[in-house]
């Protein structure tokens, strides 16, 4: 299985997970799916009153340099864990 096709395995499996994982891990479960089909982060940083989209932006404006194959293993290995229970 290619990288590409374990990432899209991962997209599916996550959406399975019995429990919503934590805020902390939703983000980072978001700042490496971004990384992965996008790059690096584009746009301006949202302003103070739009706490989710700037928590959002932060996460992923931290996978900068992290190339897209590094960020879909890393996305792999996080919802492996969270399959686990981990």
């Amino acid at each position: 299985m290619t990288s590409a096709e374990k990432f899209e395995d991962a997209q599916k499996r996550v959406k399975t997970l019995a429990r919503t994982p934590d805020s902390g891990t939703l983000l980072e479960l978001y700042a490496l799916y971004k990384q992965s089909i996008a790059g690096d982060v584009q746009g301006k940083r949202p302003g103070m009153l739009d706490l989710k989209g700037r928590a959002k932006f932060d996460a992923w404006a931290g996978k900068k340099g992290m190339s897209r194959d590094d960020a879909m293993d890393a996305y792999v290995r996080l919802v492996d864990r969270l399959v686990a229970g981990g």
